[in-house]
């Protein structure tokens, strides 16, 4: 006869009962796993010391030597300017009171630097010259610094290192940076805003676009409506909010200046649309040039980075899955400009400018991805071997 003896039961131990860590929270875990990636690739990132470094370099070099490349910039910026700090300079028809197209709040922000400049040398115009364009130089190197810092933080050191040598090497962004014009002021803020933008930081940087538009050159307006429009889906509020007071207050204050200088009430960015766009502009007897015009012209300016910057809508289905959806947001300027002023018979070199940062990212893309494919090969070949 078989006795049926009780079963004695181990008491659990903390080690078996189930812990919060162990419960099914997947989401969570996941996103622990995603703050611990981003953690690691921003201690990973280039820090702030190299871009200054090798971009103030370079951008001290471009205010020393480079030359004055536009009429426009001695007779629509740096005359206006001569005035304001000594008096004495020539207008063109664009300042005259009758047309008001050109805003002096653009001439203001450099009078900030010219006017201490011009009192610490006030027999040496040379000095105040160059003290302008190192301003001008500051802007740009802060701009495009955010730019590659923003840059490694995402997507790490290579595509970061590829953004500086390109931003310091290529003849566009030399000249460019130090140009005493609008669509050089344009080109900081698109720099700018795309770095904030990159940054998680998408108030600032539809901010930082309102002031592009407003204080630099209207038009570029549509180059950042990709950002502002992903922006404002992102975070609407505070978006929102950042961007209208920003264009409220500098159209205020512009609306003001230009009463000042043009003695009646008028607003140069609105004139300077409605000139260009609805009628009124003649800008062909300027000259005119074929729809080829920027793409040669940013092929000498930026060699083959240009065509590989190209190339990127062809590679437009592998970015969706690496780099989407901020990289595409970042880089669409590019082709909506260039498209828009193809099209546009009178073509100027200084018209594209602010779509610099939109070339190298989409450049950069290209490039890694054809390092990608090299080492991949590489790898194979050497299993092969």
């Amino acid at each position: 006869m078989a006795l049926s003896l009780p079963t004695r039961q181990r008491r659990g131990v903390a080690s078996d009962l189930p812990s919060p860590s162990s419960s099914p929270s997947k989401p969570y875990e996941k996103e622990d796993k995603r703050k611990r990636s981003e953690e690691g690739q921003e201690q990973k990132a280039i820090g702030w010391f190299l871009p200054l470094l090798a971009l103030g370099m370079l951008r001290y070099l471009s205010a020393t030597s480079n030359i004055i490349h536009d009429c426009d910039e001695v007779f629509n910026y740096w005359e206006p300017l001569h005035f304001l700090l000594y008096n004495s300079g020539f207008q063109t028809w664009e300042y005259s009171s009758q047309f008001a197209l050109r805003s002096y709040l653009y001439i203001n922000f450099h009078e900030l630097v010219g006017l201490p400049a011009s009192w610490l040398f006030p027999d040496d115009k040379v000095r105040v010259f160059y003290a302008v364009r190192f301003f001008l130089g500051f802007v740009s190197v802060i701009a495009d610094a955010t730019l590659v810092v923003a840059l490694s933080r995402k997507y790490g050191k290579r595509l970061a290192s590829y953004a500086l040598a390109m931003l310091c090497l290529t003849s566009g962004c030399f000249f460019a940076s130090t140009s005493f014009l609008p669509s050089s002021f344009s080109m900081y803020a698109m720099s700018l805003s795309s770095g904030l933008f990159l940054l998680g930081k998408p108030a600032f940087a539809v901010a930082v676009a309102a002031v592009g538009v407003i204080l630099g050159w209207p038009f570029s307006i549509l180059a950042f409506l990709p950002i502002t429009i992903y922006s404002l889906q992102r975070r609407f509020k505070q978006t929102f909010l950042a961007g209208a007071v920003t264009s409220l207050v500098l159209l205020v204050l512009s609306v003001l200046v230009d009463y000042y200088y043009y003695k009646r009430w008028t607003s140069s960015v609105f004139n300077l649309i409605v000139y260009n766009v609805l009628g009124g502009g003649e800008s062909h007897l300027y000259g005119i040039e074929g729809p080829l015009f920027y793409l040669r012209n940013g092929f000498n300016n930026f060699n083959f980075c240009f065509i590989l910057g190209l190339l990127f809508l062809a590679f437009l289905p592998i970015a969706r899955r690496k780099y989407a959806p901020d990289l595409l947001i970042v880089v669409s300027p590019l082709y909506i400009w260039l498209g828009l002023m193809s099209l546009q018979p009178h073509k100027e070199e200084r018209f594209v400018f602010h779509t610099m940062a939109s070339k190298f990212l989409a450049e950069l893309f290209v490039r890694d991805l054809f390092v990608i494919t090299q080492a991949i090969f590489l790898y194979k070949l050497l299993i092969w071997i």
